[in-house]
């Protein structure tokens, strides 16, 4: 506030002009360290262009693998999706596709081929077809014995292919004709037989085995016939495990065991091998499943 003593007159200052706003598109004033509107378009420009370009690469890259399935492992992570590709990144040659190779033929059936499980029917009808097939005997020597093979009509087994099993196992050197030295030899005429192998249902092995209780789960020797159940023939049972061969060799060795006189014996020790009249079907009584009446 001025003195009103002092006569003196004092200047009234003058206000700063402040500078007027620029026009647009006018090169103007910019704050230090912001860039300007056409910078910001020169870079928004520059990254849309590297965008397109590496969606270019990539979409090529999977046209070319044919698919997410086939695509190459440059595209396609462990996850299955597709990482982001660099914008130096190029396409692979398309993959080549080649005919498939033909299939090696299947090897021709054996006794023992079969697909696990077997549903084997409770009845299969009851009649019984006889088999026998001109098989030479494969020793000289020792006492013959004639056996007979039969398969009930039904049966979801091959009955030439039973018979051709059942005459394996008999003449197999661990077998019985090596253990007591007789000589095995198969006809077609059950009247000519000494003993007969019989595949039979559930139900018709019940009916051949009585009075014996076989519950229609068990085989058995009755008479002058060994009865073998076409379930466990067709599934095995729980002591053999997978070994459905092993199983069968069994099977017919025991019941025909029973034919040439032999009896139900109990396991000599823990670990041994069983022997082949121990009722393995039931239980191994702390012995190794065996098939062979040979068990050194």
């Amino acid at each position: 506030m001025p003195d009103p003593a002092d006569p003196t007159p004092r200047p009234t200052p003058r206000p700063t002009p402040r500078p007027a706003p620029s026009a647009p598109g006018a090169p103007g004033r910019r704050r230090p360290g912001r860039p300007s509107a056409a910078v910001y378009r020169r870079r928004r420009l520059g990254v849309l262009a590297g965008l397109v370009a590496a969606g270019l690469v990539v979409t090529a890259g999977v046209r070319a693998a044919g698919g997410d399935e086939d695509a190459p492992a440059a595209l396609v992570g462990t996850s299955g999706t597709s990482p982001a590709a660099g914008p130096t990144a190029t396409a692979p040659p398309p993959t080549a596709r080649t005919t498939p190779a033909a299939r090696a033929p299947r090897p021709a059936p054996t006794p023992w081929t079969q697909d696990r499980p077997v549903e084997v029917p409770r009845s299969a009808g009851g009649s019984l077809g006889t088999y026998g097939l001109d098989l030479p005997a494969t020793v000289e020597d020792g006492d013959t014995v004639r056996y007979a093979v039969e398969v009930e009509r039904g049966l979801p087994f091959d009955g030439a292919r039973f018979a051709r099993a059942v005459h394996e196992i008999l003449v197999d050197e661990r077998g019985w004709q090596g253990v007591l030295g007789v000589r095995f030899v198969q006809v077609a005429d059950r009247g000519a037989a000494d003993l007969t192998v019989t595949l039979a249902s559930p139900d018709r092995t019940d009916e051949l085995c009585a009075p014996l209780l076989t519950y229609g789960r068990v085989s058995c020797w009755n008479g002058e016939r060994a009865v073998i159940n076409a379930l466990r023939w067709g599934r095995g049972s729980e002591t053999y495990g997978d070994d459905l061969e092993g199983y069968r060799r069994y099977l017919v060795a025991h019941e025909v065991g029973h034919g040439l006189g032999r009896h139900h014996v109990g396991c000599p020790e823990p670990g041994a091998p069983a022997p082949v009249m121990v009722q393995q079907t039931k239980s191994l009584e702390g012995c190794r499943a065996n098939p062979y009446p040979a068990t050194a």
